[in-house]
């Protein structure tokens, strides 16, 4: 990888930029001085088909002209733009730059059409049926990708309509959730538990919890090494929101279940990410966004409801 972060990939981007643009203007300088010996008719003495003749005439001007003023564009370009390597341009543009200027500027925009839900809470926001219409397409453009145009999630994504949250239903987490982010760690746990026996006995005991399909004899050898989990999950598997251990005894399964996904997860651990969205909505939009969520669990209110 330090091959391509080297500083010889800066001046070799830049050395080709420059010989590109000077090689251009000195091609065109020296057709301008290249003398050509040319017959009595005009032309180089080259013929094709009999009778097509290549002529000696000199480029039109305004080819030149076009030539010249293209030249200039690109040296313009690679002065005020970053196109060299690391030189930042006498612009100092950047993307990060640019997009930040366009996000501030489309936040004052859109400001005089938030500021009517500025001072409503999530419980209020959520029973407004304009907020929810603003609300929803915030959602879908920007949580959809992960959660789903209806909210239910998928595997490894949750379901943001049911009942079951891994930090608590309370707007406040939810509002903590959006703006902070959230990083969720599973630890793998092969090796406090035991044998690979152990951890099959483990999961089946995990899968019995809930009553979902699992070897009883299994489950009942299993009991003992659930221990382990306890500190997160504690003693009767219903989880802890406080640390966003999940409820192991309602039958929903982020990642899937079954003794060979339970067994690999206690394996090998699992880490999730919720990204936090503090950078890229101000906090009227958080607390929108908070009470759409809320509100499709709470109230009821379908996704494609508003």
């Amino acid at each position: 990888m330090s091959d391509f972060t080297s500083s010889f990939w800066s001046y070799y981007i830049t050395i080709i930029s420059v010989a590109g643009v000077a090689g251009c203007l000195l091609l065109l300088i020296f057709a301008g001085f290249k003398k050509v010996k040319k017959h009595d008719d005009n032309s180089t003495g080259h013929v094709w088909d009999d009778d097509l003749r290549e002529l000696n005439n000199p480029l039109p001007m305004w080819w030149v002209g076009l030539f010249l003023i293209t030249i200039a564009t690109a040296s313009w370009y690679l002065w005020y733009y970053p196109g060299l390597g690391t030189y930042e341009g006498s612009s100092k543009w950047t993307q990060v730059k640019e997009w930040q200027e366009e996000r501030a500027k489309a936040l004052a925009d859109a400001a005089p059409a938030y500021a009517t839900f500025h001072d409503q809470n999530v419980a209020s926001l959520a029973q407004d049926p304009k907020a929810m219409e603003i609300a929803e397409r915030l959602f879908l453009n920007n949580c959809a990708l992960c959660h789903g145009a209806d909210a239910r999630g998928s595997k490894g994504f949750p379901n943001l309509t049911d009942k079951d949250w891994l930090y608590g239903d309370d707007p406040a987490a939810i509002v903590h959730s959006i703006a902070q982010g959230r990083v969720g760690v599973m630890p793998p746990l092969a090796s406090a538990v035991g044998s690979a026996d152990d951890v099959r006995n483990l999961s089946h005991y995990v899968l019995s919890l809930s009553n979902t399909p699992h070897d009883s004899v299994r489950a009942g050898l299993g009991k003992a090494k659930f221990g382990v989990c306890a500190a997160c999950h504690g003693m009767d598997g219903k989880g802890n929101t406080a640390l966003g251990a999940p409820n192991l005894t309602d039958k929903i399964w982020l990642h899937g279940y079954g003794e060979s996904l339970i067994t690999h997860m206690i394996n090998n651990g699992k880490t999730n990410e919720m990204p936090a969205q503090k950078d890229r909505y101000d906090d009227t939009q958080i607390k929108m966004l908070a009470a759409y969520v809320w509100g499709m669990s709470n109230n009821g209110v379908s996704a494609k409801s508003n």
